[in-house]
């Protein structure tokens, strides 16, 4: 079981397809893996959304959504090989 106390970051990208091919490489390998999504845009406890106030335009929608990646402690050395054949 992944937790956050035995967890470390294996990978980040703003890029959905580039963490589907890393989540595909750890899968292949027997890895387990737990994926975070972050949206940029979204409002958070300690400070409100920003569409609201300075909208969307000229933002590149692929920013949006942050991906990251974390592996069990124990695997991260096998999961960093893998990734970076």
């Amino acid at each position: 079981m992944i937790t956050i106390f035995n967890r470390k970051m294996i990978f980040t990208s703003f890029s959905m397809e580039e963490q589907a091919n890393v989540r595909n490489v750890l899968d292949n390998n027997g890895i387990r893996h737990y994926v975070k999504v972050v949206n940029r845009r979204s409002s958070s406890p300690f400070a409100n959304g920003t569409r609201g106030i300075t909208g969307s335009f000229g933002e590149k929608f692929e920013y949006t959504y942050e991906y990251i990646i974390y592996v069990h402690k124990k695997d991260y050395e096998l999961a960093n090989r893998c990734i970076h054949k």
